[in-house]
């Protein structure tokens, strides 16, 4: 079985601290080097505004200073990473807050883009399309699947967030074939495994929801190596860990996938992206090449995780 060796180790450690913004730091520091909670949560708060939601590109392709609702989710994906659900913290209350607010909410959920996002550098699929606003399902099963963990149960946002996933889970009833590159599969897999915890599934006539996600799973997962300089669909997007559910039915690529992350990682370095801001690129070439930097910190910690759960880590 192949391991990342303890010099390869040291060698992504180095380029971490060489070049990861203070919040990856604070998350690699965390992963592999007993690192608290606390020092993520404060790198964390500098990306928060006064009405509690995120910006300031907290999520690298958007350079939206102000809130929206997916790099809020961003902020999410990071608290529950630290496992961090104390509902009384500065950021998780303001997180609420936002939420609660109603804004860039409909009856279809938070929209994945915003006006203001038209106005900063970003990658053109955070370019304002109002038609298209509340189509990422995978945002809102997301965020509503944080609601539904954290917040009160008399609250109003508790109760607009359960009405959502009500509707939300009819997608999946009806197909289970869609892209997952806005997330959408791995939101509903977050959604599946809250409900489950939560014991809400036959409480919405749900009991169809994990079957379903599995095979949306199915659909959007790539096995197929010589695909994964493509973006989207790695098997780690949907298994993270060996008690993943999903884990039985693709142990062979997953597997593949480990040996293939030791294999091409560049010497001194870690891995590069699959993805640049296409037609934005040009005009935004300088905060491309910044945003670059900062999704292979924090992807090459994520990969670095997905190896030491899997046990490929010499040192670990």
């Amino acid at each position: 079985m192949l391991k990342l060796s303890a010099k390869e180790f040291n060698e992504v450690r180095q380029w971490i601290y060489r070049n990861a913004r203070p919040l990856e730091l604070t998350l690699w520091q965390y992963e592999f080097e007993n690192g608290s909670k606390e020092a993520v949560l404060d790198a964390l708060a500098f990306y928060q505004n006064e009405d509690g939601g995120f910006g300031n590109a907290l999520e690298p392709d958007s350079w939206n200073p102000n809130s929206t609702p997916y790099t809020t989710a961003f902020a999410i994906i990071i608290l529950r990473t630290i496992e961090f659900t104390d509902v009384k913290h500065p950021i998780i209350s303001g997180i609420l807050r936002f939420l609660d607010s109603g804004a860039y909410f409909s009856e279809n959920g938070w929209q994945f883009t915003i006006p203001t996002n038209d106005e900063y550098p970003r990658a053109p699929w955070w370019n304002f399309v109002p038609d298209d606003a509340t189509t990422e399902f995978g945002l809102s099963a997301d965020i509503a699947s944080f609601i539904l963990n954290v917040a009160e149960k008399d609250s109003v946002l508790y109760k607009k967030a359960l009405t959502l996933v009500e509707k939300l889970i009819e997608i999946p009833r009806k197909s289970v074939e869609y892209d997952d590159q806005g997330g959408n599969v791995q939101g509903i897999c977050k959604l599946v495994n809250t409900l489950e915890k939560l014991d809400l599934l036959d409480k919405l006539d749900a009991k169809f929801l994990p079957e379903a996600a599995r095979k949306m799973v199915a659909h959007s997962i790539v096995t197929d190596s010589s695909k994964w300089l493509e973006y989207g669909g790695y098997p780690h997007y949907y298994i993270e860990t060996p008690d993943c559910v999903y884990y039985s039915d693709y142990q062979d690529a997953v597997g593949q996938e480990l040996d293939y992350l030791i294999k091409t990682r560049p010497k001194q370095a870690v891995w590069g992206i699959t993805w640049t801001w296409f037609e934005n690129t040009e005009k935004y070439s300088k905060e491309f090449a910044i945003s670059e930097n900062w999704w292979k910190s924090f992807h090459g910690i994520w990969k670095m995780r997905f190896l030491k759960s899997f046990g490929r880590l010499e040192t670990i």
